[in-house]
């Protein structure tokens, strides 16, 4: 049983069709060439110096895609975050915080309330333990961020590809299966910036990541010219509950599960449950985003275990009650893991190596 809220289904359904060239698409089309022409404008009023470019004093790498739906944003973040720490780096995050209720500078913390933080920064700071600023502008979430920890020597900018006031020295561009969809901008596709960009283009992203599920095939996204990479994205092993706890996807199996995902591709993550023997007696598929009222409905009407991505997890263990400690667990999270080829780690290094030779 599958269902979920009317603008999901809008959604899915748009998102479905930008991947071809119907009727629909057709029909948008004209609208997606002013689209397109806006958009460049927008770019060269910046290379230009007309609208500011606001530099930092540490290396910016900014991670983000060129199609909507979601493409691995922020699991690319959490592994780029990861791999700097590992390489002795004192790595940052801003973001935007989609999905928030403020506006301004938020520092957050693993007890800060994911109405104020947004899910996905609440996560990234959760998961990798670094420092994690939000703004609507992220310049001034950088040099927040730079002010309250002077330790930070990189920066790494989640969903910050069009985001062009706050200049940057690599952008990595992620792709999932779908690649460049149908080709066009939008609303005729799902093209936030034309691709693949001519040579020469100002701001033209600097690296390619391909991510495809485990067995799978990834999208022929690649450009000209630009070094492009491959990896990995598959469910972990386990599952996390509210309290820490932690228990083998496998002991999951055979037990009546509520699927839910708050995530721009629900469905990718219910086709990935199933695939590692889950029984979902019900698909919830939300918003992205979605608001923490709507999981708080779910629990209420739900006589099942509920199963959700970590980026749910987020608002909805916010909502469980503390409970005895062996009190059944209601709800477990799946972590989601990407891993990158070595080469693509090797090329950030590289790249930093030498802004490092630079300065």
């Amino acid at each position: 049983m599958s269902h979920g809220t009317g603008p999901t289904r809008w959604q899915a359904a748009w998102l479905q069709g930008a991947r071809r060239r119907g009727p629909m698409a057709c029909l948008l089309w004209p609208v997606s060439l002013l689209y397109r022409g806006l958009i460049a404008l927008r770019r060269q009023l910046y290379a230009a110096g007309i609208f500011q470019v606001h530099r930092v004093d540490v290396p910016v790498i900014v991670v983000g895609n060129v199609v909507v739906g979601g493409a691995g944003k922020t699991p690319c973040t959490i592994a780029l975050v990861a791999h700097l720490q590992a390489q002795g780096w004192r790595p940052g995050v801003v973001s935007r915080g989609h999905g928030r209720s403020g506006t301004g500078v938020t520092h957050i913390d693993a007890d800060t309330p994911a109405t104020e933080a947004g899910d996905e920064p609440l996560l990234i700071h959760r998961r990798t333990g670094a420092p994690v600023c939000v703004a609507t502008r992220r310049v001034d979430a950088a040099r927040a961020l730079l002010a309250a920890h002077p330790q930070v020597n990189v920066l790494v900018c989640d969903d910050g590809l069009q985001h062009l006031a706050l200049g940057r020295e690599l952008a990595v561009v992620v792709f999932d299966d779908r690649g460049s969809g149908n080709g066009w901008m939008m609303p005729a596709g799902l093209l936030r910036e034309p691709w693949p960009p001519a040579p020469g283009v100002p701001f033209r992203p600097d690296i390619v990541l391909r991510q495809g599920r485990e067995g799978g095939q990834t999208a022929a996204a690649a450009a000209p010219g630009m070094p492009t990479f491959d990896a990995v994205r598959r469910l972990a092993a386990h599952a996390t509950g509210p309290r820490g706890q932690r228990i083998p996807l496998k002991e999951l199996r055979g037990q009546d599960l509520v699927a839910t995902a708050g995530i721009a591709r629900p469905q990718v993550f219910f086709d990935m449950l199933r695939e590692r023997g889950l029984s979902l007696v019900q698909q919830v598929a939300l918003p992205d985003h979605a608001d923490a009222s709507v999981y708080a409905a779910l629990l209420r009407d739900c006589p099942h275990p509920v199963i959700c991505t970590e980026k749910d997890a987020v608002k909805l263990f916010a909502l469980l009650p503390p409970g005895a400690p062996d009190a059944p667990v209601k709800a477990w999270a799946v972590p989601l893991e990407l891993t990158p080829d070595p080469a693509f780690f090797a090329a950030i290094d590289a790249r930093l190596a030498a802004l490092q030779a630079d300065r």
